[in-house]
């Protein structure tokens, strides 16, 4: 069972003072979480791509190299690549530039996005929103294959026997697929044989154990060994020394964040009840003290067949010693006890 963090690496106003922190600070900030949280003994942080103002993270792969660099074992992933707004030539030397650095830690997380600013801002239409992740994503898997591509698609231009440089340390360059529920992203993911990232941020995380179940049918039908296909899961959190603490911290920058979302694409406001509803343990927040959030991870992996999980910290502005603390937690306390309750379950299951 491997645990980590995700970041949107947010700049929106602090719900308290209203102050809003330059892009550079984040950015900053976010390399020293990524620091600590290789320190502490996480497995992964993902980095998300987004193209407005209140995100910093235009380009993760370029956040991620700087940690690389200052860390020994982490993994370091995108969260996701929006890839059909991008150039699949350029995210693969991006990654394999970080994966030089970080001597074969990096990975790439490819989604379509649920923003859409960047399909204008690259001069995409949105009409063509699935068939650009389709044919982007056959480019990108074959550059992955072979160093001398060949390839022709009606969205970029053809390719004839060129070399795409430089090459990875790791042979494959992992390639995961992101999605939020979605039944063909996650058929898409099975067929292909790629590790599979799910979004869940709503509802109850147990029903989301048929589309597990989905995906490897698809891997199976297909070929592939879906036993050894990691399935991993997004879910918004947040961790303190008690779960009140936790949750009068956390719930401040999330009902922020939410209700400006929830005005762009039509939602209802979010309110406390919401809000406690969902760090139920039945629900997809994982917010509380070290114990209660150990234990909805391993609820997690025991009903849903989760083998990775991201906890994405913060939500919207949020102190950094906040953060940093939170992710200290996760790594000290909520982890070990997730990975040794897992490993007996698992013996015992054998």
């Amino acid at each position: 069972m491997e645990i980590g963090i995700s970041t949107f690496v947010e700049t929106t106003p602090d719900p308290q003072t209203g102050e809003v922190i330059s892009h550079a600070q984040r950015i900053r900030e976010v390399v020293e979480e990524i620091v600590l949280a290789d320190q502490v003994g996480l497995d992964v942080y993902g980095v998300g791509e987004h193209h407005r103002k209140d995100y910093a993270a235009s380009a993760p792969a370029v956040i991620l190299a700087a940690a690389a660099a200052q860390t020994q074992r982490i993994r370091l992933t995108s969260a996701v690549t929006v890839l059909s707004s991008d150039d699949p030539v350029r995210v693969f030397q991006d990654f394999a530039t970080l994966d030089g650095i970080s001597n074969g830690r990096a990975e790439i997380m490819a989604g379509r996005g649920s923003f859409i600013e960047s399909f204008p801002l690259f001069g995409y239409d949105l009409d063509n929103y699935d068939e650009l992740f389709d044919e982007k994503l056959e480019l990108l898997l074959k550059i992955r294959e072979s160093e001398k591509v060949t390839w022709k698609g009606g969205h970029r231009p053809a390719i004839h026997n060129l070399g795409v440089y430089p090459r990875p340390v790791q042979n494959p360059l992992p390639v995961w697929i992101g999605s939020g529920g979605n039944q063909e992203s996650v058929v898409r993911a099975g067929l292909l044989g790629l590790p599979l990232v799910l979004a869940i941020i709503g509802g109850s995380p147990v029903q989301f154990a048929p589309l597990v179940e989905l995906y490897k049918k698809a891997a199976r039908y297909a070929g592939h060994d879906a036993s050894l296909l990691p399935v991993a899961s997004h879910s918004h959190g947040f961790i303190a020394e008690t779960t009140e603490l936790a949750a009068d911290k956390f719930f401040p920058s999330t009902q922020q964040s939410m209700n400006v979302l929830g005005r762009e694409r039509g939602w209802g406001p979010y309110t406390r009840s919401s809000f406690d509803a969902a760090r139920s343990f039945e629900g997809a927040l994982y917010v509380g003290d070290s114990d209660t959030v150990a234990k909805k991870i391993i609820h997690l992996r025991k009903q849903v067949g989760i083998t990775r999980f991201l906890l994405h910290v913060p939500v919207g502005t949020m102190p950094h010693d906040d953060v940093m603390r939170a992710i200290e937690l996760l790594g000290t306390e909520v982890a070990p006890r997730v990975r040794e309750e897992i490993s007996k379950w698992e013996s015992e299951s054998k």
